[in-house]
């Protein structure tokens, strides 16, 4: 049996609980342009922290989170791959949320979908979740590639606008994406 504190390893991953060093190339990542291109706004060193606090938090309550990405013998931290459970209401909560945040320099090499997929087991096996979601801008088709490589399929009817964004807001609109056990198991089989 799997305990919920144990790293994820994948083929060329490794998932696992943060590092007090994780933090500096957390923050780099955050700081990026690239990276956060469809996401509010970079971040602060001190927003980047409290960010990597409330991932420690939810760990600590849920048991589960948005694990450290290791890619060993490439990098002691590449950023994050796991499940969450989001922080506002929509007409899809509760639920829990499939995210990832790659530094740029580890984009292109399949990584996102490699831990996603880990993710997905874990949640689907381990935790035995119904059904898993993912979101995002419309625009980013990188992250909606990764979702439709996992399986996740889209319906333009469960677009949402989201909700802790202002209308006006050029990131404020959302699809959203859904992948259930049974759909997971017969792919995985």
């Amino acid at each position: 049996m799997r305990y919920l504190s144990d790293p994820l390893p994948t083929e060329r991953l490794i998932l696992r609980r943060w590092h007090q060093s994780d933090r500096s190339p957390f923050a780099a990542l955050n700081a990026d342009p690239r990276v956060m291109t469809y996401l509010p706004a970079q971040l602060s060193r001190a927003e980047s922290n409290a960010l990597a606090d409330r991932i420690e938090a939810h760990f600590k309550h849920h048991g589960f989170g948005l694990w450290a990405v290791e890619i060993p013998g490439v990098s002691a931290f590449a950023g994050f791959i796991g499940l969450a459970i989001p922080r506002f209401e929509a007409p899809f909560t509760p639920c829990v949320e499939i995210g990832w945040r790659l530094a740029a320099d580890y984009w292109g090499h399949g990584y996102a979908p490699e831990g996603a997929r880990a993710a997905l087991a874990f949640g689907f096996e381990t935790l035995q979740l119904a059904e898993i979601l993912s979101f995002t801008v419309p625009k980013n088709q990188r992250s909606r590639r990764v979702m439709e490589k996992l399986g996740m399929t889209h319906d333009p009817q469960d677009d949402f606008g989201h909700p802790l964004l202002p209308a006006d807001h050029p990131l404020h609109d959302h699809v959203l994406y859904r992948i259930n056990r049974s759909v997971w198991g017969s792919a995985s089989n």
